[in-house]
């Protein structure tokens, strides 16, 4: 009678939902039941507050038939309105409703600094599995290296890892003010302290090991990725990943020993919903779900997410401006172009940074401006969506020949992707992608309204986010240069006040397209 229940459960689980190809299930020896393990897993959801409730509901659907876990492989704190002006607060509210299991960091959860990261996980009531971040002053890591759940007569043990880029990416959240590091994520180390996590579990005779990881399987200056974990590890049943965006329904590693490991990603912001299946007999295999195929939601969770919209709605519905045409940051194939080439989005962007600070110059990295705006009315919800980062404008000195220096090393992947990329005002130059070199390189002249060369000893005036003046963004090139104005606004209040009080409240027909400040050649 189980195995017959076992049975129509499995069959009305492939009729509810239209699913990616997933791999063929990897057997593994555990002990026998009667019920599957279903772990269902997202990554990069980047408040898209609303598949919460899509999320909770598949799981309740499944929860009459098998054993079922939800975690998450980071970056949910930052990334749209709900998230920034909350400061990761409303996203707490919405994952304590829907009830996690056990979670891991993405980078992005430090964009509010650590102090703030560390409250929100406080409040979060999944326990938090991170085994590489580590307190410098107490050389003790800040969160538990695993998390193990009970499933009837089986375990699982997860364990949680975040790239050790985070502490370039978002290098602020690392130090103190006076240049101290506070933190530190291990990168030379990190095979070490998962395996040593990994060996621990199996001891204590868990039956699974999953790795809920925020590594990616991109390469990177460290060599540190998601196969490269596994291929220096053994123990490991799956990895679940995230922060590269990819959509993997399922892809199988050598591990040390050869072992075939699956590795899943589900893409972001709930295109998908990844599913972790254990059979009764150890077969392990992961499959994706679109979430635009879900129907069933949450009242509970769904409730929340409807509070939240209405609490944003009275704060972002007021009309900042009205736009002739779209501000875009992605080209026709939805790649991000502001990563690689100028976009009428960067151009009002850095103008806005010259135009609140007085500088000559304005930068901002490509991958601090984050989504495409309609023309039309916009709000200030918009405005915090096209600008969501904790990250205010500053104005430091450079010197001409470091200019040439961060605009050689911001535009060498072109016509790759780069979120170091700098989308530029007050100056115009030329990439040449074949040299990963730059010419041409003019500074506007306030005075007479001419682009000059630029002279390398000359000392010019740079409007830019603390983020990129802390050595967060554009290589740490400008870490130690003089800061002469700091703070001088959020960078979405700097837009804002740019369209306001410059433009008056209309974005008119200069801003219909890039304004050919950065030339592409070969």
């Amino acid at each position: 009678m189980k195995n017959n229940k076992f049975l129509i459960a499995s069959a009305a689980s492939v009729l509810l939902v239209l699913v990616f190809a997933g791999c063929k299930s990897v057997s593994h020896v555990g002990r026998k039941a009667d019920r599957s393990i279903v772990v269902l897993y997202e990554n990069d959801v980047h408040c898209a507050i609303d598949g919460y409730a899509l999320l909770a509901g598949l799981r309740d659907q499944i929860a009459d038939t098998a054993y079922v876990s939800v975690v998450s492989n980071g970056d949910y704190l930052q990334g749209a309105s709900a998230g920034a002006i909350s400061k990761g607060g409303y996203i707490i509210d919405i994952m304590n409703s829907v009830g996690y299991d056990a979670v891991t960091l993405g980078n992005h959860e430090f964009d509010y600094k650590t102090p703030r990261m560390l409250e929100l996980m406080q409040k979060l009531s999944a326990p938090v599995t991170c085994v590489n971040l580590y307190d410098t002053k107490t050389r003790q890591r800040v969160f538990l290296p695993s998390v193990v759940k009970q499933y009837g007569k089986r375990r699982i043990g997860f364990v949680g890892a975040v790239t050790p880029a985070t502490i370039s990416t978002e290098q602020y959240a690392f130090f103190d003010d006076a240049g101290n590091q506070l933190y530190e994520l291990k990168p030379t180390e990190l095979n070490r302290l998962i395996q040593q996590s990994v060996d621990q579990l199996r001891r204590e005779g868990v039956d699974y090991v999953v790795v809920l990881s925020h590594l990616g399987e991109a390469d990177n200056d460290l060599h540190v990725n998601s196969h490269t974990v596994i291929q220096a590890t053994n123990g490991i049943d799956a990895l679940l990943d995230g922060h590269t965006h990819s959509t993997i329904p399922c892809e199988l590693v050598a591990n040390r020993d050869g072992r075939q490991v699956i590795v899943s990603e589900t893409g972001t912001k709930f295109a998908n919903i990844g599913k972790l299946l254990i059979t009764p007999d150890g077969h392990i295999s992961t499959q994706l779900i679109p979430a635009a195929e879900l129907t069933a939601v949450n009242s509970r969770v769904k409730h929340t997410t409807d509070s939240i919209k209405t609490e944003l709605e009275q704060i972002t519905n007021r009309v900042i401006c009205q736009s002739d045409a779209p501000l875009t940051i992605l080209d026709a194939n939805g790649r991000q172009e502001v990563r690689f080439d100028e976009t009428n989005a960067g151009d009002i962007v850095t103008d806005a940074y010259r135009y609140v600070t007085g500088a000559q110059i304005g930068l901002s990295n490509g991958g601090g401006i984050r989504t495409n705006l309609p023309a039309g009315r916009l709000t200030y919800g918009d405005m915090v969506s096209l600008l969501p980062f904790d990250n205010n404008v500053c104005m430091v000195k450079i010197t001409g020949a470091q200019l040439v220096e961060l605009l050689t090393r911001g535009t060498r992947d072109t016509p790759r992707e780069n979120g170091d990329f700098p989308q530029s005002s007050g100056i115009r130059f030329t990439v040449h992608t074949s040299t990963h070199t730059i010419s041409d390189l003019t500074v506007l002249n306030p005075s007479t309204g001419q682009y000059e060369p630029v002279q390398p000893d000359k000392v010019y005036t740079l409007a830019t986010i603390d983020y990129c003046v802390t050595g967060g963004g554009f290589f740490g090139i400008l870490k130690n240069n003089k800061i002469l104005k700091a703070n001088v606004a959020a960078y979405s209040e700097s837009l804002i006040r740019y369209v306001t009080e410059k433009l008056e409240g209309h974005i008119g027909a200069e801003y219909a397209k890039p304004q050919g400040r950065i030339t592409i050649v070969e």
